[in-house]
Protein backbone atom coordinates (compact mmCIF):
# COMPACT_ATOMS: atom_id res chain seq x y z
CA UNK A 1 0.00 0.00 0.00
CA UNK A 2 1.14 3.50 -0.62
CA UNK A 3 3.12 4.46 2.17
CA UNK A 4 2.05 8.36 1.72
CA UNK A 5 -1.80 6.82 2.15
CA UNK A 6 -0.87 5.37 5.36
CA UNK A 7 0.37 7.71 7.06
CA UNK A 8 -2.24 10.52 6.15
CA UNK A 9 -4.77 7.17 7.26
CA UNK A 10 -3.06 7.76 10.41
CA UNK A 11 -2.82 11.33 10.76
CA UNK A 12 -6.19 11.79 10.60
CA UNK A 13 -7.22 9.25 13.03
CA UNK A 14 -5.30 11.00 15.80
CA UNK A 15 -7.19 14.31 14.90
CA UNK A 16 -10.26 12.41 15.14
CA UNK A 17 -8.87 11.27 18.55
CA UNK A 18 -7.67 14.61 19.08
CA UNK A 19 -11.47 16.13 19.01
CA UNK A 20 -13.01 13.11 20.64
CA UNK A 21 -10.78 13.73 23.64
CA UNK A 22 -11.15 17.49 23.78
CA UNK A 23 -14.81 16.83 23.34
CA UNK A 24 -15.01 14.56 26.37
CA UNK A 25 -13.18 17.47 28.76
CA UNK A 26 -15.52 20.22 27.17
CA UNK A 27 -18.34 17.95 28.31
CA UNK A 28 -18.00 19.38 31.81
CA UNK A 29 -20.67 22.05 30.25
CA UNK A 30 -23.15 18.90 30.46
CA UNK A 31 -21.67 17.65 33.61
CA UNK A 32 -22.20 21.19 35.14
CA UNK A 33 -25.81 21.25 34.14
CA UNK A 34 -26.57 18.03 36.14
CA UNK A 35 -25.16 19.24 39.21
CA UNK A 36 -27.45 22.22 39.47
CA UNK A 37 -29.90 20.62 41.50
CA UNK A 38 -27.53 19.28 44.10
CA UNK A 39 -25.27 22.17 44.35
CA UNK A 40 -27.84 25.30 43.89
CA UNK A 41 -29.70 25.71 47.28
CA UNK A 42 -31.80 29.16 46.17
CA UNK A 43 -32.55 30.74 41.98
CA UNK A 44 -29.25 32.82 42.76
CA UNK A 45 -27.16 30.41 42.87
CA UNK A 46 -28.86 28.49 39.71
CA UNK A 47 -28.13 31.30 38.12
CA UNK A 48 -24.72 31.57 38.90
CA UNK A 49 -23.98 27.79 38.01
CA UNK A 50 -25.72 28.20 34.56
CA UNK A 51 -24.16 31.21 33.96
CA UNK A 52 -20.53 29.42 34.32
CA UNK A 53 -21.13 26.94 32.41
CA UNK A 54 -23.32 29.03 29.66
CA UNK A 55 -20.34 30.59 28.55
CA UNK A 56 -19.17 28.23 27.21
CA UNK A 57 -21.31 25.46 25.95
CA UNK A 58 -20.79 26.57 22.33
CA UNK A 59 -17.23 25.18 22.34
CA UNK A 60 -18.74 21.75 23.30
CA UNK A 61 -21.43 22.52 20.32
CA UNK A 62 -19.13 23.23 17.90
CA UNK A 63 -16.25 20.66 18.89
CA UNK A 64 -19.09 17.94 18.68
CA UNK A 65 -20.24 19.45 14.95
CA UNK A 66 -16.29 19.66 13.78
CA UNK A 67 -15.86 16.18 15.61
CA UNK A 68 -18.78 14.62 13.15
CA UNK A 69 -17.58 16.75 10.21
CA UNK A 70 -13.93 15.87 10.56
CA UNK A 71 -14.87 11.74 10.33
CA UNK A 72 -17.30 12.74 7.83
CA UNK A 73 -14.78 14.15 5.21
CA UNK A 74 -11.79 11.42 6.56
CA UNK A 75 -13.64 8.13 7.17
CA UNK A 76 -17.09 8.38 5.24
CA UNK A 77 -17.74 4.79 5.62
CA UNK A 78 -18.15 4.67 9.11
CA UNK A 79 -19.79 8.14 8.91
CA UNK A 80 -22.43 6.54 6.88
CA UNK A 81 -22.46 3.22 8.68
CA UNK A 82 -22.81 4.49 12.27
CA UNK A 83 -24.83 7.98 11.75
CA UNK A 84 -27.02 6.32 9.02
CA UNK A 85 -27.28 2.66 10.46
CA UNK A 86 -27.34 4.05 14.24
CA UNK A 87 -29.69 6.92 13.82
CA UNK A 88 -31.83 6.50 16.94
CA UNK A 89 -28.83 6.88 19.24
CA UNK A 90 -27.11 9.66 17.29
CA UNK A 91 -30.64 11.61 16.44
CA UNK A 92 -31.12 11.15 20.40
CA UNK A 93 -28.03 12.89 20.92
CA UNK A 94 -28.04 15.33 18.39
CA UNK A 95 -32.35 16.30 20.01
CA UNK A 96 -30.63 16.84 23.42
CA UNK A 97 -27.90 19.37 22.01
CA UNK A 98 -30.69 21.19 20.39
CA UNK A 99 -33.05 21.59 23.79
CA UNK A 100 -29.58 22.90 25.19
CA UNK A 101 -29.27 25.86 22.57
CA UNK A 102 -32.35 26.23 22.79
CA UNK A 103 -32.53 26.55 26.20
CA UNK A 104 -29.49 28.32 27.12
CA UNK A 105 -30.79 31.23 24.66
CA UNK A 106 -34.59 31.48 25.92
CA UNK A 107 -34.30 30.40 30.02
CA UNK A 108 -33.64 34.21 30.79
CA UNK A 109 -35.75 36.01 28.34
CA UNK A 110 -38.79 37.87 29.43
CA UNK A 111 -42.00 36.71 29.17
CA UNK A 112 -40.59 33.27 27.19
CA UNK A 113 -42.91 30.85 25.96
CA UNK A 114 -42.32 27.43 27.80
CA UNK A 115 -40.99 29.26 31.40
CA UNK A 116 -37.61 28.95 32.95
CA UNK A 117 -38.83 26.25 35.08
CA UNK A 118 -39.69 24.41 31.70
CA UNK A 119 -36.04 24.73 30.30
CA UNK A 120 -33.99 24.15 33.34
CA UNK A 121 -35.93 20.84 33.10
CA UNK A 122 -34.30 21.08 29.58
CA UNK A 123 -31.12 21.27 30.48
CA UNK A 124 -30.93 18.90 33.45
CA UNK A 125 -31.92 16.18 30.37
CA UNK A 126 -28.79 17.64 28.36
CA UNK A 127 -26.43 17.15 31.13
CA UNK A 128 -27.47 13.60 32.25
CA UNK A 129 -28.31 12.40 29.65
CA UNK A 130 -25.63 13.71 26.32
CA UNK A 131 -22.59 12.54 28.52
CA UNK A 132 -24.19 9.18 28.59
CA UNK A 133 -25.37 8.65 25.38
CA UNK A 134 -22.50 9.53 24.34
CA UNK A 135 -19.93 7.37 25.86
CA UNK A 136 -22.35 4.77 25.18
CA UNK A 137 -21.99 5.21 21.40
CA UNK A 138 -18.38 5.51 21.34
CA UNK A 139 -18.18 2.16 23.55
CA UNK A 140 -19.61 0.39 20.03
CA UNK A 141 -16.02 1.54 18.45
CA UNK A 142 -14.68 -1.23 20.95
CA UNK A 143 -17.75 -3.55 20.99
CA UNK A 144 -19.10 -3.48 17.89
CA UNK A 145 -22.13 -3.00 15.84
CA UNK A 146 -24.72 -4.79 14.25
CA UNK A 147 -24.18 -4.10 10.44
CA UNK A 148 -22.63 -5.78 7.09
CA UNK A 149 -20.81 -3.74 4.27
CA UNK A 150 -21.27 -4.60 0.57
CA UNK A 151 -19.09 -2.11 -1.55
CA UNK A 152 -20.39 -4.06 -5.02
CA UNK A 153 -23.46 -2.64 -3.58
CA UNK A 154 -21.54 0.25 -5.56
CA UNK A 155 -21.95 -0.85 -9.32
CA UNK A 156 -25.74 -2.24 -9.22
CA UNK A 157 -27.07 0.51 -11.41
CA UNK A 158 -30.85 0.47 -10.67
CA UNK A 159 -31.01 -1.66 -7.61
CA UNK A 160 -29.49 -1.17 -4.03
CA UNK A 161 -26.73 0.84 -4.09
CA UNK A 162 -26.38 1.50 -0.16
CA UNK A 163 -23.07 0.46 0.92
CA UNK A 164 -23.55 -0.73 4.88
CA UNK A 165 -26.72 -2.38 6.05
CA UNK A 166 -27.92 -2.21 9.41
CA UNK A 167 -29.12 -6.15 10.53
CA UNK A 168 -31.18 -5.66 13.41
CA UNK A 169 -34.38 -3.16 13.83
CA UNK A 170 -33.18 -1.44 16.87
CA UNK A 171 -30.66 0.94 15.01
CA UNK A 172 -27.95 1.53 17.10
CA UNK A 173 -30.34 0.84 20.60
CA UNK A 174 -28.97 -2.86 20.91
CA UNK A 175 -25.60 -1.14 22.42
CA UNK A 176 -27.71 -0.70 25.50
CA UNK A 177 -27.27 -4.45 26.05
CA UNK A 178 -23.88 -4.59 26.28
CA UNK A 179 -22.33 -3.46 29.93
CA UNK A 180 -18.76 -2.61 28.69
CA UNK A 181 -21.25 0.12 26.85
CA UNK A 182 -22.91 1.28 29.97
CA UNK A 183 -19.65 1.53 31.91
CA UNK A 184 -18.15 3.71 29.07
CA UNK A 185 -21.14 5.94 29.37
CA UNK A 186 -21.03 6.09 33.14
CA UNK A 187 -17.61 6.89 33.10
CA UNK A 188 -18.07 9.92 30.88
CA UNK A 189 -21.17 10.95 32.79
CA UNK A 190 -18.98 11.18 36.33
CA UNK A 191 -15.65 12.21 34.47
CA UNK A 192 -18.10 15.05 33.09
CA UNK A 193 -19.66 15.95 36.67
CA UNK A 194 -16.22 15.82 38.24
CA UNK A 195 -14.61 18.21 35.47
CA UNK A 196 -17.55 20.82 36.37
CA UNK A 197 -17.18 20.47 39.91
CA UNK A 198 -13.46 21.46 39.47
CA UNK A 199 -14.40 23.79 36.52
CA UNK A 200 -16.56 25.64 39.20
CA UNK A 201 -13.84 25.70 41.33
CA UNK A 202 -11.75 27.81 38.74
CA UNK A 203 -14.59 30.16 37.60
CA UNK A 204 -16.85 31.04 40.71
CA UNK A 205 -15.51 33.09 43.10
CA UNK A 206 -18.06 31.93 46.12
CA UNK A 207 -16.85 30.35 48.97
CA UNK A 208 -20.22 28.50 49.78
CA UNK A 209 -20.60 26.91 46.58
CA UNK A 210 -16.50 25.93 46.40
CA UNK A 211 -16.96 24.22 49.34
CA UNK A 212 -19.80 22.22 47.90
CA UNK A 213 -17.89 21.09 45.23
CA UNK A 214 -15.20 19.92 47.05
CA UNK A 215 -17.11 18.26 49.05
CA UNK A 216 -19.19 16.70 46.07
CA UNK A 217 -15.98 15.84 44.35
CA UNK A 218 -14.90 13.00 46.35
CA UNK A 219 -18.42 10.57 45.76
CA UNK A 220 -18.32 11.72 42.04
CA UNK A 221 -14.44 10.88 41.98
CA UNK A 222 -15.33 7.72 43.37
CA UNK A 223 -18.19 6.96 40.61
CA UNK A 224 -16.19 7.76 37.93
CA UNK A 225 -12.81 5.67 39.10
CA UNK A 226 -15.14 2.61 39.58
CA UNK A 227 -17.05 2.61 36.00
CA UNK A 228 -13.74 3.82 34.47
CA UNK A 229 -11.74 1.38 35.39
CA UNK A 230 -14.44 -1.52 35.00
CA UNK A 231 -14.33 -0.36 31.58
CA UNK A 232 -10.68 -0.05 31.46
CA UNK A 233 -9.97 -3.90 32.68
CA UNK A 234 -12.52 -5.24 30.77
CA UNK A 235 -11.15 -3.58 27.53
CA UNK A 236 -7.71 -4.85 28.45
CA UNK A 237 -9.03 -8.45 28.70
CA UNK A 238 -11.24 -9.01 26.04
CA UNK A 239 -10.74 -9.94 22.21
CA UNK A 240 -10.52 -7.49 19.40
CA UNK A 241 -10.39 -7.29 15.61
CA UNK A 242 -6.79 -7.14 14.18
CA UNK A 243 -6.53 -6.64 10.31
CA UNK A 244 -3.59 -8.40 8.31
CA UNK A 245 -1.53 -5.66 6.68
CA UNK A 246 -0.96 -8.10 3.65
CA UNK A 247 -3.96 -9.20 2.93
CA UNK A 248 -6.54 -7.35 4.38
CA UNK A 249 -8.63 -10.05 6.28
CA UNK A 250 -9.83 -9.21 10.08
CA UNK A 251 -8.74 -11.73 12.29
CA UNK A 252 -10.33 -12.24 15.86
CA UNK A 253 -7.15 -11.80 18.51
CA UNK A 254 -7.74 -12.28 22.02
CA UNK A 255 -6.29 -9.59 24.22
CA UNK A 256 -5.92 -7.13 20.98
CA UNK A 257 -6.14 -3.35 23.31
CA UNK A 258 -3.64 -5.22 25.82
CA UNK A 259 -0.99 -6.05 22.85
CA UNK A 260 -1.97 -2.92 21.30
CA UNK A 261 -0.90 -0.83 24.52
CA UNK A 262 2.20 -3.36 24.89
CA UNK A 263 3.53 -2.73 20.85
CA UNK A 264 2.51 0.96 21.26
CA UNK A 265 4.45 1.92 24.24
CA UNK A 266 4.69 5.79 23.41
CA UNK A 267 0.96 5.80 23.46
CA UNK A 268 0.69 3.33 26.57
CA UNK A 269 3.06 6.10 28.15
CA UNK A 270 -0.15 8.38 27.39
CA UNK A 271 -2.32 6.76 29.10
CA UNK A 272 -0.58 6.12 32.24
CA UNK A 273 0.66 10.63 32.17
CA UNK A 274 -3.19 10.85 31.47
CA UNK A 275 -4.37 8.53 34.73
CA UNK A 276 -1.89 10.23 36.58
CA UNK A 277 -2.80 13.49 35.79
CA UNK A 278 -6.69 13.11 36.86
CA UNK A 279 -5.78 11.79 39.80
CA UNK A 280 -3.54 14.61 40.53
CA UNK A 281 -6.77 16.79 39.68
CA UNK A 282 -8.74 14.84 41.97
CA UNK A 283 -6.72 15.52 45.25
CA UNK A 284 -5.96 18.92 44.31
CA UNK A 285 -9.85 19.90 43.78
CA UNK A 286 -10.81 17.11 47.10
CA UNK A 287 -8.22 18.44 48.98
CA UNK A 288 -7.63 21.99 48.39
CA UNK A 289 -10.48 23.04 46.49
CA UNK A 290 -7.68 24.59 44.01
CA UNK A 291 -8.39 26.67 41.11
CA UNK A 292 -5.91 24.68 39.15
CA UNK A 293 -7.71 21.32 39.74
CA UNK A 294 -9.12 21.50 36.05
CA UNK A 295 -6.16 21.77 34.47
CA UNK A 296 -4.67 18.92 35.65
CA UNK A 297 -7.92 16.41 35.08
CA UNK A 298 -8.56 18.22 32.02
CA UNK A 299 -5.44 17.72 30.56
CA UNK A 300 -5.35 14.19 32.15
CA UNK A 301 -8.79 13.64 30.40
CA UNK A 302 -7.67 14.56 27.08
CA UNK A 303 -4.48 12.39 27.19
CA UNK A 304 -6.47 9.33 28.56
CA UNK A 305 -9.48 9.73 25.88
CA UNK A 306 -6.82 10.23 23.42
CA UNK A 307 -4.87 7.16 23.87
CA UNK A 308 -8.36 4.64 24.36
CA UNK A 309 -9.07 6.24 20.69
CA UNK A 310 -5.32 5.26 19.57
CA UNK A 311 -5.74 1.89 21.02
CA UNK A 312 -9.07 1.47 18.70
CA UNK A 313 -7.59 2.47 15.40
CA UNK A 314 -3.96 2.61 15.04
CA UNK A 315 -1.46 -0.97 14.83
CA UNK A 316 -3.55 -3.00 12.69
CA UNK A 317 -7.07 -2.58 14.61
CA UNK A 318 -10.82 -2.93 13.15
CA UNK A 319 -11.71 0.26 15.16
CA UNK A 320 -15.66 -0.42 14.19
CA UNK A 321 -16.18 -4.07 14.84
CA UNK A 322 -19.07 -5.75 12.96
CA UNK A 323 -20.36 -8.44 15.00
CA UNK A 324 -22.49 -9.79 11.69
CA UNK A 325 -19.77 -10.03 9.55
CA UNK A 326 -16.07 -9.99 10.60
CA UNK A 327 -15.11 -9.00 7.40
CA UNK A 328 -17.40 -6.06 7.61
CA UNK A 329 -15.50 -4.69 10.30
CA UNK A 330 -14.04 -0.88 9.22
CA UNK A 331 -10.80 -0.78 9.56
CA UNK A 332 -8.75 2.94 8.79
CA UNK A 333 -7.49 1.60 5.65
CA UNK A 334 -10.79 -0.22 4.59
CA UNK A 335 -12.74 3.03 5.58
CA UNK A 336 -11.05 6.17 4.82
CA UNK A 337 -11.32 8.82 1.66
CA UNK A 338 -8.86 8.86 -1.30
CA UNK A 339 -5.17 9.99 -0.52
CA UNK A 340 -6.37 12.89 -3.08
CA UNK A 341 -8.91 13.91 -0.28
CA UNK A 342 -6.86 13.43 2.89
CA UNK A 343 -4.33 15.04 1.42
CA UNK A 344 -5.87 18.41 0.33
CA UNK A 345 -8.07 17.92 4.42
CA UNK A 346 -4.61 17.92 5.45
CA UNK A 347 -3.49 21.49 4.01
CA UNK A 348 -6.32 22.55 5.83
CA UNK A 349 -5.97 21.17 8.93
CA UNK A 350 -2.36 23.00 9.09
CA UNK A 351 -4.73 26.24 10.76
CA UNK A 352 -5.86 24.00 13.62
CA UNK A 353 -3.16 25.68 15.44
CA UNK A 354 -4.73 28.90 15.04
CA UNK A 355 -8.51 27.86 15.68
CA UNK A 356 -7.12 26.77 19.15
CA UNK A 357 -4.98 30.03 19.82
CA UNK A 358 -8.79 31.51 19.05
CA UNK A 359 -10.35 29.47 21.52
CA UNK A 360 -7.72 29.96 23.96
CA UNK A 361 -7.91 33.62 23.95
CA UNK A 362 -11.71 33.46 24.04
CA UNK A 363 -11.70 31.14 26.86
CA UNK A 364 -8.90 33.66 28.73
CA UNK A 365 -11.71 37.25 27.62
CA UNK A 366 -14.85 35.24 29.14
CA UNK A 367 -13.13 33.82 32.35
CA UNK A 368 -11.04 37.32 33.19
CA UNK A 369 -14.18 38.18 35.87
CA UNK A 370 -15.09 35.29 37.61
CA UNK A 371 -18.42 34.34 38.57
CA UNK A 372 -20.01 36.58 41.67
CA UNK A 373 -23.54 37.14 43.37
CA UNK A 374 -22.96 40.52 43.26
CA UNK A 375 -21.28 40.63 39.85
CA UNK A 376 -24.06 38.31 37.68
CA UNK A 377 -26.73 41.12 38.50
CA UNK A 378 -24.02 43.38 36.72
CA UNK A 379 -23.78 41.42 33.72
CA UNK A 380 -25.20 42.51 30.22
CA UNK A 381 -26.25 39.23 29.08
CA UNK A 382 -27.30 36.56 31.35
CA UNK A 383 -28.25 32.73 30.66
Amino acid sequence: MDTTLVFLQHYWWFLIALLGALLVFLLFVQGGLSLIPALARTDEERDMLVNSVGRKWEFTFTTLVTFGGAFFASFPLFYSTSFGGAYYVWMLILLLFVIQAVSFQFRSKPRNLLGRKTYDTFLQINGWGAPLLLGIAVGTLFTGANFTVDRLNMANLGGNTTISQWTTPWHGLEALLDYRNWALGLAVLFLARLLAQHYFLNDIDDAILRERCRRRSRCTAAAFLLFFLTFLVSLLCSAGYGVDPATGVIVREPYKYLHNLWEMQTVGMFLVAGILFVLAGIYMGARYASRRAIWFSGAGTVLTVLTLLLLAGWNHTAFYPSLADMQSSLTIRNASSSEFTLRVMSYVSLLVPVVVGYIWYAWRRLNRIRITREGLSGEEHTY
